[in-house]
């Protein structure tokens, strides 16, 4: 095991993450979230913000559609920026490489993916120890493997807009996933990675068949191949790794609950809770007892106005998990400001704590802190901070000889 994976690198346990996608959509066209939803144009003013609600951790990305238009040249001066804006302020940023997006020659299914994606890898290392030689460097290879793959081998909702050949994408993001970690920690073995998958559940209908039960355990497990794959669980002759695993970053939404056959999403807040509902401390203990690894919800938000009640949910989940004593080091606020659809966007989701007030003339977005949901955000954090792990019970120890 990785000597330092038992250090908690993270400056709050409470984090902002900002939209940094730069796929192209359903539609074909190359969307760019840092400038539209303005954080770009607003970083000291973003990070600013952060201090009324005691945050100083950002999940932030480099966008690498933007950062390598040509092959193996790359243009790093938007993130030095965004580096020096969180050197004024004060903030941690944990960086992701790939965000759903990649450049226009490439694809998870194009030959050189791998090699150009780990190229990237060494790049950005040489580049970051430039600007940052001796603080803590923390990266998200590959966002959402699993999801990539479903919505890009799947649904034809991105690049490389396939149906049926979602494990092919999955395969090829996992080859670069892998040759990612191995150059990111050559070339600085003390590097954290953190991985982001989603967190789900799926459960068969009422009174389900035998085939139903099969079907929905087969999906529910499913969830684990990206990880088990850097760990050399799966598919070893990719090189995967146990060393590989550090920290576990699980993406959690109100919709990460349903059932097989005939997709129907579980209520979260029904009056009367359907028994199939998995409470998230479940999952997570699940999640622990399948890796033994510190965990972090990478991703957590709900849209509209059941906002306030979903972070104050969550703060129960969270203080229960720590009460457990499971070593869950983060939960970050993804979006912390509102963005819009991906494919539609003059759709806003109401999804951040600060809500988006468009600008005529393509300034960028005026921010409004919703205050019931910033409300339920800092009840949130009082009832985490005030959970104390229950002391585990040691078993007997026999004297006899």
């Amino acid at each position: 095991m990785n000597p330092v994976i038992s250090d908690n690198p993270f400056q709050s346990f409470w984090w902002g993450g900002y939209e940094c996608t730069d796929q192209l959509n359903c539609f074909g066209n190359r969307v760019d979230f840092l400038p539209l939803t303005g954080h770009l144009q607003l970083l000291d003013e973003d990070y600013t913000d952060l201090k009324q609600l005691q945050i100083s951790t950002v999940r932030e990305g480099i966008r690498w559609a933007h950062i390598e238009k040509i092959p193996y040249h790359y243009d790093w001066s938007t993130v030095k920026l965004m580096l020096a804006a969180g050197r004024r302020h004060g903030i941690q940023q944990v960086w992701d490489l790939c965000h759903f997006g990649y450049p226009d020659d490439l694809t998870p299914l194009h030959p050189m993916f791998a090699r150009r994606f780990a190229a990237l890898c060494r790049a950005f290392v040489d580049f970051y120890r430039a600007e940052r030689p001796d603080d803590v460097l923390i990266v998200t290879p590959i966002n959402e493997v699993s999801f990539m793959s479903w919505l890009g081998g799947d649904v034809r909702g991105t690049s490389p807009y396939c149906v049926g050949q979602g494990w092919e994408v999955k395969y090829g993001l996992m080859r670069a996933y892998i040759e990612g970690t191995a150059a990111l920690r050559e070339a600085d073995p003390g590097i954290r990675i953190l991985t982001t998958e989603p967190l789900i559940s799926i459960v068969p209908p009422p009174r389900p068949i035998p085939r139903h039960r099969r079907e929905a355990r087969r999906a529910h497990l499913d969830q684990f191949q990206s990880v088990d794959i850097l760990a050399g669980r799966l598919c070893p002759e990719l090189g995967g790794r146990e060393e590989y695993l550090d920290i576990m970053g699980f993406n959690y939404y109100y919709d990460n609950q349903w059932q097989l056959p005939m997709y129907q999403r579980l209520g979260w807040n029904d009056p009367v809770m359907d028994p199939r509902w998995v409470p998230l401390r479940t999952l997570l203990a699940q999640a622990h007892r399948r890796y033994h690894r510190p965990m972090v919800i990478s991703e957590t938000s709900h849209p509209g106005e059941d906002r306030p009640i979903w972070w104050r949910r969550l703060g129960e989940e969270c203080a229960a998990v720590r009460a457990q004593g499971l070593p869950l080091w983060g939960v970050c606020a993804y979006p912390i400001i509102d963005r819009p659809d991906w494919d539609h966007l003059d759709r806003w989701h109401q999804s951040g704590l600060w809500d988006a007030e468009l600008q005529p003339g393509g300034l960028p977005p005026l921010r409004h802190l919703d205050q019931p949901a910033a409300e339920a955000f800092r009840q949130a954090q009082t009832v985490v901070a005030a959970a104390v792990p229950r002391p585990r019970r040691r078993r007997p120890v026999s004297l006899s000889v």
